[in-house]
């Protein structure tokens, strides 16, 4: 799991973006509101009026209404997220969320014992994944893989000598074969994408060439992976690939970084971009479409140029999180046009 995302302090995707989310509610369902976008219509959109054709709705716990961030969708139209910014006295709480998304729809999803937990994804046969932390001092709080079915939580911690200290371990994604990816860090700081197969519990790690540091954020049902690195020369990027190894790089042009952060079966990938340094930076939503081309600025229109996306269904239906004008963090939800 933006724009400056709190994720519980820490590295990998944390580190990168960072988020918050809000309140709201709709009525209907996501497949009712959404259906496929045809890429005849997106083969040349590299332009905010692009991403107008989409309904972009605010969804968020009223439990907290200053910090929500939607962080998965499934075919179904349910969501993952949490609420709660992560600093000291304001711990993340994991939430899913079925439609029509009123309050009552809220499901409270946190792992025994935790003190703050994420939902960051889920699949269409119930399982979901995240991460738990033991803390919350607001700063290098420990990170601690796992998934959930039917109301069971399982700790998932990839098997590392060099961790760093605190641990910092994530689970953000999950296909329907019960494949979930993450990464963990280790005493250097680098992060590490691995794939965890629920069934057998083993574990393989992510490589792509090039990378000194690497975050997996999620796997669609055919096997491949989305996710970004960092190169030797600093520079963040995205990748996909494929479990026969294929490696695509995404880079949006003239971005200083690009986060891939979730992707469906039709092969669209959704995630943000960051313009400027400094005061003058911004984060931007994207999507990287199969035949190679962008959506660029694809921003939720009450943003203040900070938009993240971080979940697609195959329904093209999207997830993530914007800042707004009064300071909170809110969560999205993006139904295509037709």
């Amino acid at each position: 799991m933006g724009i400056s995302y709190r994720f519980l302090a820490g590295g990998g995707a944390a580190a990168v973006a960072a988020g918050a989310l809000a309140i709201g509610t709709l009525a209907g369902s996501a497949s009712a509101a959404g259906g496929s976008m045809s890429l005849a219509a997106l083969d040349a959109a590299t332009s905010p009026a692009a991403a107008a054709g989409y309904q972009f709705v605010e969804i968020g716990s009223h439990e907290d209404r200053t910090f929500n961030q939607l962080l998965g969708i499934n075919n179904k139209g349910q969501i993952a997220g949490y609420f709660g910014a992560g600093v000291p006295g304001h711990p993340n709480k994991g939430y899913e969320i079925s439609a029509p998304y009123a309050q009552n729809d809220f499901q409270h999803e946190n792992f025994p014992g935790s003190v703050q937990t994420q939902i960051t994804g889920l699949n269409d046969t119930g399982v979901e994944v995240g991460f738990f932390s033991t803390q919350n001092n607001g700063n290098a709080d420990n990170n601690f893989g796992f998934w959930r079915e039917n109301g069971k939580y399982h700790e998932v911690n990839y098997p590392v000598k060099n961790a760093a200290k605190p641990p910092v371990d994530q689970l953000l994604g999950i296909n329907d074969t019960g494949t979930a990816v993450g990464f963990f860090n280790d005493s250097a700081g680098n992060s590490h994408g691995y794939l965890y197969n629920i069934s057998t519990k083993k574990f393989k790690l992510i490589t792509v060439p090039g990378a000194t540091s690497l975050t997996a954020a999620a796997i669609n049902d055919k096997g491949t992976v989305a996710g970004f690195y960092v190169n030797a020369k600093g520079d963040t990027v995205s990748f996909t690939k494929t479990h026969t190894g294929k490696v695509t790089t995404i880079a949006v042009p003239g971005a200083t970084a690009t986060s891939a952060l979730g992707l469906n079966d039709n092969g669209w990938v959704v995630g943000f971009y960051t313009t400027g340094s400094g005061d003058a930076a911004a984060t931007h939503g994207f999507v990287f479409l199969p035949n190679g081309k962008f959506i660029t600025n694809f921003d939720d229109p009450n943003g203040i140029g900070n938009t993240t996306l971080n979940g697609i269904n195959n329904e093209n239906d999207i997830v993530g999180f914007y800042g707004d004008a009064a300071g909170n963090t809110d969560g999205l939800v993006a139904f295509p046009p037709f």
